[in-house]
């Protein structure tokens, strides 16, 4: 698998730098918390000790805050990229691997967990069972994440909230209830200024971004919910999906079409490497006349780049830099 860069990961964990000393979580205080989760009021006893996550984004969003002491392990599967050159390696090497596939109740159970860390489609499934209420029956609690947050529209749909505002909510919540509150909030000032310093070099004719994930007969893509959406806003770009009202959802080839987007950014995760994904859309008839197809603009960005992580920042740079180079 391709090696992620320690170098660009590194820049998105600026606020504290890799290997800061911070806070401790070990001083957060034992006493009730409330927060609001996907719009929610939740309150949590007691301080969680054995964390167990779902996911390479919801994982790191622990090792970022300096969390590992509080985990007793993670699910995600091995296609997400390499994880031995990011700034949380000490992380995974301290944290067990529980599984390779989503989560069950039965890896929480097995690692003695008191608290998952997990999303809808992000681990938590109705039509597998997992899922808050099912873990709230067996006395474990649960926190959402953000990204996540079904909002109402239809009984999948997600988002409630600018994909970086839930990422920094997150931040807030987590470092709230963990006792890591300053560290939270220094992660959260150094991402602003980072992706301010990229949105000020923004192009004036700013180019029109379709993301791809997947799929062949109907491409699966990023709504204006979904990180994807200001991961491209902010790096100069719109999303030519901005108008679905969902975060990650299927479309139409026509529609692609019909927008004409002059870059495509391929989300670099699966069976399907990011090379055949490219060599689909160089070679798929209906796209032929889309732009970026034309002029060959493909940009690559790994899977924890593009869902709510640590990482998005330095994503947002990484594109930024690209759509100025084709602007």
């Amino acid at each position: 698998m391709r090696k992620l860069l320690a170098a660009v990961l590194c820049l998105a964990a600026t606020a504290t730098g890799c290997g800061a000393t911070v806070e401790s979580s070990d001083d957060a205080k034992s006493t009730a918390v409330t927060l609001t989760n996907c719009g929610r009021k939740v309150t949590y006893d007691k301080v969680p000790e054995r964390v167990v996550t779902n996911d390479v984004g919801i994982t790191e969003l622990m090792f970022a805050l300096g969390l590992e002491d509080r985990m007793a392990g993670f699910a995600m599967p091995d296609d997400k990229g390499d994880m031995t050159g990011v700034p949380w390696k000490d992380g995974y090497d301290k944290v067990k691997w529980l599984s390779k596939d989503q989560l069950t109740k039965e890896n929480v159970l097995d690692a003695k967990g008191d608290f998952v860390f997990a999303g809808w489609n992000y681990g938590f499934r109705d039509d597998n069972g997992f899922t808050p209420d099912a873990l709230k029956k067996l006395g474990i609690p649960s926190y959402l994440l953000t990204e996540s947050c079904r909002n109402g529209r239809t009984k999948t749909s997600r988002g409630i909230m600018p994909p970086l505002d839930a990422l920094y909510a997150d931040l807030t919540n987590l470092g709230k209830l963990f006792g890591v509150e300053k560290r939270a909030a220094t992660l959260i000032a150094g991402f602003k200024k980072q992706v301010a310093a990229v949105a000020a070099q923004a192009p004036a004719k700013k180019p029109k971004v379709f993301l791809y994930d997947s799929g062949q007969d109907q491409p699966f893509t990023s709504g204006r919910w979904a990180t994807p959406d200001e991961i491209i806003s902010k790096a100069g770009g719109v999303n030519v999906m901005h108008d679905v009202d969902d975060s990650w959802t299927t479309v139409g080839w026509e529609s692609v079409v019909e927008r004409n987007p002059d870059v495509i950014v391929i989300c670099d995760y699966g069976d399907m490497s990011a090379e055949q994904k490219k060599k689909f859309l160089l070679s798929y008839g209906p796209l032929r006349g889309v732009s970026a197809v034309k002029h060959k603009r493909i940009f690559v960005l790994d899977y924890v780049d593009l869902v709510e992580s640590p990482r998005n920042p330095a994503a947002i740079a990484r594109l930024g830099t690209y759509l100025r180079s084709v602007s």
